[in-house]
């Protein structure tokens, strides 16, 4: 089983949550594999970055998801994945999907719609959390 370390953000602008929609339909959060000698932190402001083109500020640390999954693209191979996520702020509310990586639209969804439209229950989770501390500061 091959182990996988990414790291992504909830980035917020206003009452605002930024989403990307994949070509499927999926609204997802950024996030992508920390490469080589980066940390956490560089790496979920960079991929926030790279897939919403978003220049993202971390506040806080919102904690780690576990997940495993089938990589149909390598022979089926099994992954087992770790997300470390970030609450991230923005002074701007333009963004622009990554179109080579399969999003096809990125947008600022107010938090009361945010969780809904998230596909995967662990990122729903952490839109709950990020909201709990949105609401706290």
């Amino acid at each position: 089983m091959k182990e996988e370390i990414s790291a992504g953000g909830v980035v917020v602008f206003g009452n605002a949550i930024l989403l990307l929609r994949k070509y499927n339909g999926d609204w997802v959060l950024p996030k992508g594999k920390v490469e080589e000698n980066e940390d956490f932190k560089g790496a979920a402001i960079r991929e926030v970055y790279e897939e919403g083109g978003v220049k993202g500020n971390i506040i806080k640390y919102l904690g780690k998801i576990h997940y495993t999954f089938r990589n149909n693209r390598q022979e089926n191979e099994i992954v087992n994945k770790t997300v470390h996520w970030f609450l991230m702020a923005t002074r701007s509310m333009e963004c622009t999907p990554q179109r080579n990586e399969g999003f096809i639209d990125a947008r600022f969804v107010h938090i009361n719609r945010a969780a809904k439209l998230a596909k995967y229950d662990d990122e729903r989770s952490i839109v709950k959390k990020a909201i709990q501390e949105i609401c706290s500061i």
